[in-house]
């Protein structure tokens, strides 16, 4: 049994990944924000501790004694009306702050949830990179391992509506007129969310083998498909009216045209992706029409 302190545990992926934890034995402590919406974990509440980030790091260390790994996953994408400085302090300052209060109690492990997208194609991506800068500075510094985890497209059943790949299968269900949509011949990885889970039980499994330092590893199917191939096959597995538009919205600056995890690292530990494309988009879109 290891102590965890989980961040971001009342987002999509926390919530996924306290109850994984909690079923695997281990001893689970959420960081959470005064005003959070913990319905996504409200069921999992007796098995859990409960911390608020006003409260003080520190104190949160110090209730909790030894902590094992410190698995962050809270993030601010700015998709609300955030300033730039507010996504800085969300993605930058505060896990920094966070790293920082793990080192200095003691805490043997920091596994950073990091993206794949290019640093400058938001104030979101490059506060992200700065901090995985940050914590790779602190590995070389320190005896704290920093395992920085780059997780490519998530996607499953309950996920945020804000997300690209729900919007696609909702829109399909709910049959809208129209879905504009850019060429689509930028190349995604797209990994369902049981399998980002266990991904990440694999490596708070394997971290006393991992030496002291810094360490990466990516989080994908290993597979990439064409957003136009994404959106098409959500198209056929929905049957639904809609028209897609591609080419109807430019594609962002700096934008990525070809993104696919190198798992090999990953697979060495013993994890494999289960789930394929086609399964996990049936798996979601069964569920969405179950509500």
């Amino acid at each position: 049994m290891q102590t965890i302190l989980l961040t971001g545990a009342t987002g999509y992926l926390g919530s996924h990944l306290a109850s994984a934890f909690v079923n695997s034995g281990h001893k689970v402590a959420v960081l959470i924000r005064k005003n959070s919406n913990i319905s996504r974990i409200s069921l999992l509440l007796p098995a859990l501790q409960i911390f608020n980030a006003e409260d003080g790091l520190d104190n949160t260390f110090r209730a909790l004694g030894h902590v094992n790994a410190v698995v962050h996953t809270a993030t601010c994408y700015g998709r609300n009306g955030e300033t730039s400085f507010e996504v800085f302090e969300a993605n930058t300052i505060f896990p920094l702050r966070l790293l920082e209060s793990a080192k200095n109690f003691g805490a043997d492990n920091f596994l950073n949830t990091d993206t794949i997208l290019n640093e400058f194609i938001s104030t979101y991506a490059l506060s992200k990179h700065q901090f995985a800068e940050w914590g790779k500075s602190f590995a070389n510094a320190s005896s704290i391992k920093f395992i920085n985890i780059r997780l490519e497209h998530i996607f499953g059943p309950g996920d945020d509506e804000s997300k690209f790949t729900t919007h696609v299968i909702r829109s399909c269900l709910n049959n809208v007129p129209e879905i504009k949509l850019t060429a689509g011949e930028q190349k995604r990885d797209f990994v369902h969310v049981d399998d980002v889970v266990r991904a990440y039980s694999c490596l708070l499994d394997k971290t006393s083998e991992l030496g002291l330092g810094h360490h990466e590893f990516s989080i994908g199917s290993g597979q990439a498909v064409s957003v136009r191939e994404f959106v098409n096959k959500v198209h056929r597995l929905t049957n639904s009216r809609s028209k897609l538009l591609f080419g109807a919205l430019p594609y962002r600056k700096n934008e990525v045209m070809q993104s696919q995890a190198d798992t090999s690292r990953l697979e060495k530990s013993g994890w494999r992706c289960e789930m394929s494309l086609e399964q996990g988009l049936k798996q979601t879109i069964d569920t969405e029409i179950q509500k």
